[in-house]
């Protein structure tokens, strides 16, 4: 049985009220419970409709991928998860470090989820821009005072993310910043 069905079904919904409700035709709702995975616009409506993550609709359709999903919840140690989020903060002043040591710590904990891969991305997208705003501060040239603030900001922004995403990961077990997509 495909994921979208289960939820739908769940929720005591059936294809037409799913439809009437999302705005999505019932066509396309029967195309992705027979096995097409939804993307874009479509893949954002049936997770807000439904109250569930993207990633639960995107990564279900064949029964590989549905094995991989019911595997999946058992192998992810919130605790553990949240760790390997909090790993980056000492590193945070050495930018390669702040992904090499959440990297290390999800081989060393076997933590190969989507939610460790999406801590690692933000990582690998926080340590390619932070340079290229800084960069672009110093060519403004708009005083030293204004490159200190600027580089304590970017610090700051990293802190901030992954403080917030620890009490995310604590209270609904999911990330508060995520990408749409993963690095690794």
């Amino acid at each position: 049985m495909s994921k979208l069905k289960e939820i739908r079904e769940q929720h005591h919904l059936t294809q037409e009220e799913l439809a009437e409700s999302s705005g999505i035709s019932v066509r396309t709702i029967q195309r992705i419970e027979a096995g097409t995975i939804p993307k874009g616009h479509t893949l954002r409506v049936l997770a807000k409709t439904l109250q569930i993550s993207e990633d639960i609709l995107q990564n279900i359709e064949s029964g590989e991928e549905n094995q991989k999903i019911q595997e999946e919840p058992a192998s992810m140690h919130y605790s553990l998860i949240k760790i390997i989020n909090l790993s980056s903060l000492p590193c945070i002043l050495l930018p390669p470090l702040n992904i090499l040591v959440p990297l290390l710590l999800m081989f060393t904990l076997k933590q190969k989820n989507i939610l460790v891969k999406q801590i690692i991305s933000l990582q690998i997208i926080w340590t390619v821009l932070a340079p290229i705003i800084f960069m672009l501060g110093i060519f403004l040239k708009l005083g030293r005072s204004f490159t200190l603030v600027l580089m304590i900001g970017i610090v700051l922004s990293n802190v901030f993310i992954i403080i917030r995403n620890a009490f995310e990961i604590d209270r609904n077990k999911k990330l508060h910043y995520r990408l749409n997509f993963n690095m690794i």
